[in-house]
């Protein structure tokens, strides 16, 4: 984590933000230490026995798996929830980057665990962006320390990614409240018995409010009613009716939520009337690249877990050897190529989040003007590529994890099935993957007419001069590579920009295999940084054995994955004719 902070991700601008006057290398190393012992001694114990012994729904109460609850008492104590919050609100006033390492671990220790502590920080940042100074008062003092939780309560049964279909209703009561009428599903810990309250931020529609996206509002509905002194009141017409059941993350309730059965649920409004989808989209963007780190936290532990296998594994013998004893699993070639692939995505979709994570804070915090804004253009370039390339590469890196198990990996006890299980949700919520890419090649590359991905290319196109400059002979070769993948994806940025001219339809259909290219170039980019990093290092006397790990891994991606980048134009570039509609009755004959 440090390394990929440092070497890669560009944290060292934060500190010259000035932004940050407590921020230091020993603070960062400290918390990073704290974090890990956290994460290793109280939460990562809990990750098997929670997919076996889920969240359970018992007489209107939701119980959390064993262990939960005190594993999150104690990350309330340690302030973990406050780190990136300014301090006016209780906070620790610290860069989000930090908090976004964290969710990294955390993810890796248990992802179950991990997600309702994203939920709550998503909800706090809608909060602060649009609440009144009352509501601010209210909530954010308990939000922020952990003590109560957050939700969102977007998606409906008829209402998933398309929110203009939402029927919750509010109606206006004439005190300054609404009366909230509805259904939301999968409210991920919608409900639990970890905190005293859940503030629920929900989205529903006013009575004159016009059709589709237009006509939504946002509200706050606490579980419990909240005084005018902050303290709690009496219960609120919210219930959790269903747990669903799902193929991973049991440890996570995620929960039917019945709104005003009994007529008697009230909330309050955040932000203005009908604008609504302004403050979810607050909340979504924060939660989006959330979803990338939980890719990489999982796809970190099945790496780790099938690296451990690997080494103690005995099968076959060395190649070209007949007889004797059995080797590790490791001293085959095509494992150590399954593991190097593991180890790799994960590094190159660690490294995307957290830059991604450094631009969110220099678009807010760097003193400087023009900084600020290539660090909020670059932030909404990465954000989709968190997102989607970040958990395709996890499910990806936790398959390998079970083939590298073979058969054993295929049957619960050894635990890889349970990373892939977990893994699967994380291409789908926060916007499925497939709108990760629609808003890559639309808002995010026509909205500017590409000025913000022909940024990043230029500075790819440097970084592959630099590592082509560099005396090792590895790295030279990583350059080389970065620049072969670095001009395929401008030629497949140039063909979109000028489809887009005419035919959405073919800007659409090469969306997806878009993405994917791109991903693999910035997981190059930031790659090659740290491999030059790394050169550097070992002519400065650091640890040889360590950084040039650094520069094999990065080299064993330029030749799988920026050689993959080269051949992905064509399928960008195939137009709209790649997915001409065909009669349903064909595809199933």
């Amino acid at each position: 984590m440090s390394f990929t902070l440092n070497q890669m991700a560009g944290f060292a601008a934060l500190e010259k933000t000035g932004a940050f006057p407590e921020l230091s290398d020993d603070l960062v190393g400290a918390i990073l230490e704290e974090m890990g012992k956290y994460c290793d001694q109280v939460v990562a114990p809990l990750n098997k026995g929670s997919d076996e012994q889920g969240a359970v729904l018992e007489n209107g109460v939701v119980r959390t798996s064993p262990g939960f609850k005190e594993a999150y008492r104690q990350y309330v104590d340690a302030g973990w929830n406050a780190l990136a919050f300014p301090e006016s609100a209780g906070g620790q006033g610290l860069p989000s980057t930090l908090a976004v390492a964290f969710i990294d671990g955390l993810n890796a220790a248990c992802m179950s665990f991990a997600i309702g502590t994203t939920l709550t920080t998503g909800a706090i940042k809608a909060i602060l962006h649009a609440a009144t100074d009352e509501q601010k008062r209210l909530y954010l003092e308990k939000m922020v320390s952990g003590e109560w939780t957050g939700a969102m309560n977007l998606t409906e049964p008829q209402a998933g990614s398309d929110l203009s279909a939402i029927r919750t209703k509010a109606e206006p009561t004439g005190d300054g409240r609404y009366k909230i009428s509805g259904q939301k599903i999968y409210i991920t810990y919608g409900d639990h018995d970890l905190a005293d309250n859940v503030v629920h931020l929900v989205l529903a529609r006013l009575p004159d409010a016009p059709e589709g996206t237009a006509g939504i509002s946002m509200f706050i509905v606490p579980k419990m009613h909240v005084n005018e002194d902050g303290s709690l009141g009496g219960r609120n017409d919210v219930q959790c009716i269903k747990l669903e059941e799902k193929m991973g993350l049991h440890g996570s309730p995620t929960c039917v939520m019945a709104f005003g059965e009994n007529n008697e649920c009230y909330g309050t409004i955040l932000g203005e009337e009908n604008k609504g989808l302004r403050n979810m989209f607050v909340m979504m963007n924060s939660a989006r690249l959330d979803v990338g780190v939980q890719g990489v936290g999982v796809a970190e532990r099945a790496y780790q877990h099938a690296l451990a296998f690997a080494q103690d594994r005995q099968q076959g013998r060395a190649p070209g050897v007949r007889s004797g004893g059995m080797i590790p699993i490791y001293e085959h070639a095509d494992v150590r190529r399954m593991l190097y692939s593991m180890k790799s995505l994960t590094e190159a979709s660690r490294a995307i989040c957290y830059a991604n994570a450094v631009a969110y804070d220099l678009a807010r915090h760097s003193p400087d003007d023009d900084q600020r804004a290539e660090a909020k253009a670059l932030e909404g370039l990465l954000t989709p590529i968190s997102k989607a390339w970040s958990t395709d590469r996890a499910n990806e890196v936790t398959s390998l994890g079970v083939q590298i198990h073979g058969g054993m990996g295929y049957v619960e006890e050894t635990g890889a099935a349970q990373y892939m299980r977990d893994a699967r949700i994380a291409g789908i919520y926060e916007g499925t993957n497939g709108i990760q890419a629609m808003d890559l090649v639309g808002r995010k590359l026509q909205g500017d007419g590409g000025a913000a991905a022909g940024a990043f290319i230029q500075n790819v196109k440097e970084q592959a001069i630099i590592a082509k400059a560099a005396k090792d002979h590895d790295v030279q070769h990583i350059g080389a590579r970065l620049e072969e993948g670095v001009t395929a994806l401008e030629q497949s940025t140039q063909w979109l920009l000028n489809a887009a001219q005419n035919s959405q339809e073919d800007v659409l259909a090469g969306a997806t295999p878009y993405l994917k290219q791109f991903g693999n170039v910035a997981g190059g980019y930031y790659l090659a940084r740290g491999a030059v990093a790394a050169a550097l290092a070992i002519n400065e006397g650091g640890d040889t054995a360590y950084f040039n790990a650094k520069i094999a891994i990065t080299k064993f991606y330029a030749d799988a994955y920026l050689t993959e980048a080269v051949y992905l134009t064509d399928s960008v570039t195939s137009g709209a004719d790649i997915v001409a509609r065909l009669d349903p009755a064909l595809l199933s004959a």
